[in-house]
C-alpha cells in the first residue's frame, strides 16, 4: 500500500488510516497545521507521522504540494511516488502543449534521444510518427524494425540515428537519455536526474471532484496509473 501525507487544521488522528481515492487504498497520516504552528513542532510531527508509517511498511507515499519534510520521510525509508514514468507516457501530449504555448504550432520535425530502446520510448515514437511529418530517432543501436513496423501499418517513416545537423533543425525534442548540444525551441527532458517541470499542470476533467485538495497531483496520478486505477490517456496536461 501507499502512503498519503496531508496537511489538516483540525485534531490529527493518532493513527494512520485507510483512505480510497478513485477506489484506491492509501494509509494515511495527517500533520496538525495551524496558522502560528512553531516549525519546530512541525518537525516533530513529521518525524512522528514517518515512524507511523514506517512501522506499517510503507515504502512510498503522495506528499502535500511543496512539502518541506520529505527528506524526514526519506530518512525513515519512505519515499515520493516515482513520477518520471507518468510524464514519459504524457510525453507527446506534453510536447503537444509545450509547442502550441510557443505559437510552434506549425512545427513539423520532432526528435527523441535515448540511449536504448523501451516500450514506453517506442509508444512515444509511434505516438510522434502519427502526429509530425519527420521523427527523428537518436539511438545508439536498434530501431530498424520499429522502422518496418511504422512503414508497413501506417505508412510513415522513422529517421534512425540523425546527424547532428539533422537534430539541430528539430523543433521539438524529447530526451530520454541526456543531449546537452541540443538546442530545440521545445525539449522535454525525461531522464533520471532531469529537472522535474516546474510549468504544467494535470487535471482529470471528469474528476476532479473526487480528488483530495493539496496534494502533490503527479505523484497521485503517478500512484494511480500504476495501480491500473487511471489510464495516462485521461490525464489532461496544461503549460502555465
Amino acid at each position: 500500500m501507499i502512503g498519503f501525507v496531508a496537511w489538516t487544521e483540525e485534531r490529527a488522528p493518532r493513527r494512520a488510516e485507510e483512505q480510497a481515492i478513485l477506489r484506491m487504498r492509501f494509509l494515511g497520516v495527517h500533520l496538525l497545521r495551524r496558522k502560528n504552528t512553531p516549525t519546530a513542532v512541525l518537525h516533530r510531527r513529521a518525524v512522528s507521522a514517518a515512524k507511523k508509517l514506517q512501522k506499517l511498511g510503507i515504502t512510498r507515499a503522495v506528499f502535500p504540494e511543496n512539502f518541506p519534510y520529505e527528506a524526514v520521510f526519506t530518512k525513515h525509508g519512505i519515499y515520493p511516488v516515482e513520477v518520471l514514468p507518468l510524464y514519459r507516457s504524457l510525453a507527446v501530449e506534453w510536447l503537444r502543449a509545450e509547442i502550441a504555448a510557443k505559437g510552434l504550432s506549425g512545427a513539423s520535425t520532432a526528435a527523441v534521444c535515448a540511449d536504448r530502446l523501451t516500450g514506453e520510448l517506442v509508444r512515444a515514437v509511434t505516438e510522434l510518427c502519427l502526429r509530425y511529418r519527420y521523427v527523428l530517432l537518436d539511438v545508439p543501436d536498434g530501431g530498424e524494425e520499429l522502422a518496418r513496423q511504422l512503414r508497413r501499418e501506417f505508412g510513415v517513416s522513422l529517421i534512425l540515428r540523425p546527424n547532428a545537423g539533422q537534430l539541430s533543425e528539430a523543433e521539438a525534442a524529447l530526451l530520454f537519455a541526456p543531449r546537452p548540444e541540443l538546442h530545440s525551441a521545445v525539449v522535454l527532458a525525461l531522464y533520471d536526474g532531469a529537472e522535474l517541470p516546474e510549468n504544467v499542470t494535470l487535471t482529470l476533467p471528469a474528476l476532479e471532484d473526487q480528488l483530495p485538495f493539496g496534494c502533490r497531483r503527479d505523484q497521485l496520478f503517478a500512484a494511480l496509473c500504476g495501480a491500473g486505477v487511471l489510464r495516462a490517456a485521461q490525464i489532461e496536461i496544461k503549460v502555465n
